[in-house]
């Protein structure tokens, strides 16, 4: 049975960290952004100031709003208009889970007071904190590290390279 199992949990780690690392790497800064942002501050009170039953239910509104995109973008790729389709899905997408997160962020006391809620958030923690114990997900986690510090090293690289080419033409 581990032999069944643990390919399965390597491409579930894979898939996982590739998604979640994506999705921070997009997501969070404009999440920051909107953060800091002054407009979003008396919204933000509002949210804040909200019971939890309402809370919870604020997060249909991206839900509602975004998703009817999904459709209109498979229309699109299917007529032949992948490149647009594919912009209009992910970037709905992103906006949606930015929104979502943000929420989260903003009433993640308030929706723990709602016992079904808890529960859920409790289940999750848990699977999440277990996959990431698994072997797969550290072998996973440590090429993903590699594949970033050697990125970072190319980028330093180019940008020395370039730093020098300036100033030698100067």
């Amino acid at each position: 049975m581990k032999r069944i199992l643990k390919p399965i949990t390597y491409v579930l780690a894979a898939i996982y960290f590739l998604v979640d690392a994506v999705f921070m790497a997009v997501a969070m800064p404009i999440s920051r952004w909107l953060a800091r942002h002054f407009v979003f501050k008396r919204l933000r009170a509002w949210i804040k100031s909200l019971p939890p039953y309402p809370s919870l239910a604020l997060f249909s509104v991206p839900v509602i709003i975004l998703e009817p995109i999904k459709p209109l973008a498979a229309y699109l790729v299917a007529t032949g208009q992948f490149l647009s389709g594919m912009a209009a899905f992910v970037g709905c997408e992103l906006l949606k889970l930015v929104l979502v997160e943000r929420l989260f962020h903003l009433t993640r006391d308030k929706l723990m007071r709602i016992p079904a809620f808890a529960w859920g958030y409790g289940k999750f923690t848990a699977m999440r904190a277990w996959l990431q114990a698994t072997e797969a997900w550290r072998a996973i986690r440590a090429l993903s590290q590699a594949a970033k510090d050697f990125v970072v090293r190319a980028r330093a690289r180019l940008a020395g390279g370039f730093s020098r080419l300036v100033t030698s033409r100067d």
